[in-house]
């Protein structure tokens, strides 16, 4: 049977649509412990319904303007702990104090909306990080808690292979783990020794991120988390020593 040239472009169109969204489904045998560990919290996704970032970077070049100034913590406020933050030789160092909670330096600007971030991270002692986006903060028992979604980065030194994935700081758990097989490729992004680009998209409810350029995460919020701050995390432990370097954003609404 031959088809109408009608039928032919509907169909091209139907291709192309349902190839906008990838679609994901199967937990990785190498990640079975954490899906186990982390299956039951409040905002695990089911397998089959977690969608693949399969979008290039975006261009980090053009049309952003710098968060930090390389010479002091000007428009930037520590919120949760005691974490100490400190600018030497240009870059925003972060170190964990032991016995102090998360510790969250984040911007005094709280109403980013549609935007790309993109900042370098490196580790010169192993521990847990991430940065905050859209994020918010309330009161808490000793100080402000800070909460909504996180870029994870989460160290060198551990076996999960999540940094780029997206959490639900105190907010719920993971809303994007990289538990996945199809998440191989982005587990094996991060550079343990040397510094890592950190790239965040967020359009209405979309999120995704690349680490180094691969992405990794492709979220959709529920519509919670439509703005708010960034904020740049030294998690709670006994150690960690975070550097942050080209800390940009490139706003979209004022497009």
């Amino acid at each position: 049977m031959t088809r109408s040239p009608i039928t032919s472009f509907v169909l091209a169109i139907l291709v192309c649509l349902a190839s906008l969204t990838a679609t994901a489904g199967e937990i990785d045998p190498a990640q079975k412990s954490w899906f186990e560990k982390y299956k039951g919290q409040q905002n695990a996704p089911k397998a089959d319904a977690m969608l693949l970032n399969t979008d290039s970077e975006p261009d980090v070049t053009d049309g952003f303007t710098s968060l930090f100034n390389g010479k002091d913590l000007t428009g930037w406020t520590p919120k949760g702990g005691e974490c100490e933050f400190k600018v030497q030789d240009g870059m925003l160092v972060g170190q964990c104090v032991k016995g102090s909670a998360s510790t969250y330096l984040c911007t005094d600007k709280s109403d980013f909306t549609d935007f790309v971030f993109t900042c370098d991270m490196k580790w010169e002692v192993d521990g847990n990080s991430g940065v905050m986006f859209r994020a918010q903060a309330k009161p808490g028992k000793n100080s402000e808690t800070v909460f909504g979604p996180q870029a994870e980065m989460e160290g060198i030194t551990g076996d999960r292979f999540w940094s780029g994935g997206i959490y639900g700081q105190s907010c719920g758990g993971y809303f994007y783990p990289l538990w996945l097989k199809e998440h191989a490729e982005a587990r094996a992004a991060l550079d343990r020794e040397g510094w890592n680009r950190l790239t965040i998209s967020a359009k209405g409810n979309v999120v995704k991120t690349w680490i180094n350029g691969v992405p990794v995460a492709h979220w959709v919020d529920d519509g919670t988390y439509a703005k708010g701050f960034f904020g740049l995390q030294i998690h709670k432990g006994n150690k960690g020593t975070v550097l942050w370097k080209n800390i940009r954003v490139k706003e979209l609404s004022a497009e």
